[in-house]
Formats: C-alpha cells, structure tokens, sequence
C-alpha cells in the first residue's frame, strides 16, 4: 500500500469546475476523477498526463451506493487515504413552476444532490481522516421561482454539509463551503440561456484562485 503519493478525489470531475480543479490540482496531487461523462474524464486524463500529472479515472454515478463503497475501499488500499475531497457531482433539472415539476427530474435530483450524500460522506470521510479537507460549492436559488428541482434538493445538500461542517470544527477534517459565483458552465447555460455567456469566467480562470482559499 502506497502512503506518499497525495491524492484528491474530484466528484463530478468530467466537466465544469470540477474538471478545472482536477486539471489545475495536477501533478501535485494524483486525481481520482469520477464522473458520468466518459469522455470527459478522458479528455481531463490528456490534459493531467500534458502536465506530467497522473489520474485514475471512475466513470460511475456518485448515486451508485455500491459502486462508491468499491472506489473508496480501492482507494484506501492503494494509497491509504486522500488528502482533499472536492464534491461538485450535481443534477441541474430544467427549470419549472413548483406545480409542474417532473417527477422524474424530481426524483433524479433527490438522489444525485441529496441522497447519495448520505453515503459519500460517510464513505469518504474515514479516507480523508482528521488532517484531510472537503470542499462544497453553494449555490444561491433556493426559493427563487421556477428552481424547484434544483433549489431545494441544493439546500437539503448544503443543511447537510453546514451540519457536518459544525460537527468536524474542532476535530477535523476541514469543511470549507465556497460560493464562486456565476461561471461559465452548462449547467449555467440550461438555468439562463439568453444570458451572454462571455461575460462570465470560465470554470479553468477561477480554479487558481479557488484552490488558495482549499489548499
């Protein structure tokens, strides 16, 4: 079993801010990226390797209790642990009035945003360990019109986080909640399409910056 090597496990790695962070993490840290979006992971491995970094790619479901139990027990007999967890795993449903939410998207976003919680952090918290960080991502639309499906299953999420995060103060590991504001993203795109996109950052020109305030 390997102890040196600092590992960083990314959920929600294949797009977005979670594959900015894992590609700017790299090559001090080794990147175990999970993702849904095969390609992409692939695509973040090419970037990773470019800058002499090294990943291990899982393309699984963070809803996919058994296969997370899996990744993490790997991970620990492999290396022993991480050093960060970086969540931004997350189900964006279109946007709809309360009364005509689709119980499919509905259910899809209990699951991703709020159930498979209730595992990821008991699986990753003892591989993390009292010295290691979590770091979450808020979100603001909770109660705003038409963000039912998001809003509601992001807060029940972060309630989550807030009370973890109040638990581990004294005794570890470091909880950080960040808000980085609107980025250019596709989850962003779907919520506001006649929004001009260029004018916002791209996940990959914050990730410098969030990464002082995680590591």
């Amino acid at each position: 079993m390997q102890r040196m090597t600092q590992i960083a496990l990314i959920t929600g790695a294949s797009r977005g801010l979670g594959f900015a962070l894992a590609e700017a993490l790299a090559p001090e840290y080794h990147i175990v990226a999970v993702g849904r979006t095969v390609g992409g992971l692939e695509d973040l491995d090419d970037r990773i390797k470019a800058k002499g970094g090294d990943a291990t790619l899982a393309p699984m479901d963070v809803t996919n209790r058994d296969a997370m139990a899996q990744l993490c027990r790997s991970v620990f007999d492999r290396w022993g642990g991480a050093k960060l967890w970086i969540h931004t795993a997350i189900h964006a449903a279109p946007l709809a009035p309360a009364d005509h939410l689709d119980q499919k998207d509905w259910d899809k976003s209990v699951n991703t945003n709020v159930t498979a919680m209730g595992h990821l952090i008991p699986f990753i918290a003892p591989l993390i360990g009292p010295e290691g960080t979590a770091v979450f991502f808020d979100d603001t639309h909770a109660g705003e019109k038409f963000f039912g499906h998001y809003g509601a299953t992001k807060a029940a999420q972060m309630a989550l986080v807030r009370s973890w995060q109040s638990e581990t103060e004294k005794i570890g590991p470091k909880v950080k909640i960040l808000s980085p504001g609107p980025l250019r993203t596709a989850t962003r795109g779907r919520f506001f399409p006649g929004e001009d996109k260029d004018a916002l950052p791209l996940p990959k020109d914050v990730a410098a910056e969030l990464l002082q305030q995680i590591i």
